[in-house]
């Protein structure tokens, strides 16, 4: 089976409808109206800026996938450089023809460009063929994002702290055993 080319370019304000619909999954929950929105302020900010890009696919003249690309830091704490390819996302209908691997040789040519030794990706958890596709890239599990909404984690830590006794509270008891043994150890 021969595959047809697949062209990379970097994103314009017309993509806007097929990113969101394309990344729908990973965007604020909103309308679409403000998803397109966020997606239309995302391209701008790439527009303006030489660290940032969105690479967009296209096969046989419609836009297959896209990544959004960031020179950036391996973490805050780790300063070594790295390139951030974030939600490298394929539509349906052009899977396993080249699109996901045309998107990451784009990022590698960008970092490379840029002097970027590392390259690093986030799929979603639930995307095992995504997942497997980075694996075969040799891209590997280096940390583990979890999300939850901070009303959930205030929850938790409350139902934590109602469930277990207070830390200081330990401390003091034992500061009254040692004053208590010594009492006893100084009376006999």
């Amino acid at each position: 089976m021969s595959r047809t080319s697949v062209q990379v370019r970097a994103a314009i304000a017309a993509d806007a409808p097929v990113l969101r619909e394309l990344w729908s999954d990973i965007l604020r929950r909103a309308t679409d109206a403000e998803q397109q929105a966020d997606v239309e302020s995302v391209i701008a900010d790439c527009a303006d800026r030489e660290d940032r890009c969105i690479a967009v696919a296209e096969l046989d003249g419609h836009v297959a996938g896209a990544v959004f690309l960031a020179a950036s830091t391996l973490t805050p704490l780790n300063l070594e450089p790295a390139l951030l390819a974030v939600s490298p996302h394929v539509l349906p209908e052009f899977r396993r023809r080249g699109v996901g691997t045309a998107l990451m040789d784009a990022a590698a040519g960008f970092a490379e460009h840029r002097g970027i030794g590392t390259v690093a990706t986030a799929a979603m958890a639930s995307s095992r063929d995504a997942n497997r596709f980075m694996a075969r890239l040799s891209l590997t599990p280096q940390a583990t994002l979890r999300a939850a909404s901070t009303s959930a984690v205030r929850a938790k830590l409350s139902a934590r702290r109602s469930t277990t006794r207070p830390r200081g509270s330990r401390q003091i008891d034992k500061v009254l055993a040692a004053r208590r043994m010594g009492r006893e150890h100084v009376a006999s």
